[in-house]
C-alpha cells in the first residue's frame, strides 16, 4: 500500500529538492485509457514546476512502468508545465486545476504504486 506524505512532508521534499507526485486517476475512451497524474519540483531559484501528464496505459502485467508509456498529445509528451513561486501557489494551482488531494501526494517513482493498484482493481 502506498503510504501518502503528510503536509510538512510533502513541503519538506519539496524544499529539499524532491519531485512528488499525485495519481489523478484514469479516463476511458472509445479504443484506449488515458491515465492522469501531477508532478511537482523544484526549479532551482525560480521557484516551483507543476506537471499534467496524460499518458495511454499501455500497461499489463509485465510492464508497469507509467513513465514510458505514450503521450496522449504528441505535442506535449512530457505533459503541460506550468511554474509558480511558491510551494503553496503551485498547491492551490493543482487544486484547484485538477482537483488534486492534499492528502494524497507521493514522492517520486511511487506512483507506480498508485498505477498498480488502479490495475488491481
Amino acid at each position: 500500500m502506498t503510504r501518502y506524505l503528510t503536509k510538512d512532508q510533502l513541503k519538506t521534499n519539496l524544499r529539499l529538492g524532491r519531485t512528488v507526485e499525485q495519481w489523478l486517476g484514469a479516463t476511458r475512451e472509445e479504443d484506449y485509457v488515458i491515465l492522469k497524474w501531477i508532478s511537482i519540483q523544484k526549479e532551482g531559484d525560480q521557484g516551483y514546476s507543476v506537471t499534467y501528464i496524460e499518458s495511454i496505459d499501455e500497461g499489463d502485467e509485465d510492464f508497469l512502468d507509467i513513465y514510458e508509456f505514450s503521450s496522449v498529445d504528441p505535442d506535449e509528451p512530457f505533459g503541460r508545465t506550468a511554474t509558480f513561486s511558491s510551494i503553496d501557489d503551485a498547491l492551490k494551482y493543482v487544486a484547484h486545476s485538477y482537483s488534486a488531494s492534499n492528502i494524497k501526494y507521493v514522492s517520486r517513482g511511487l506512483i507506480q504504486e498508485e498505477y498498480t493498484r488502479y490495475k488491481e482493481r
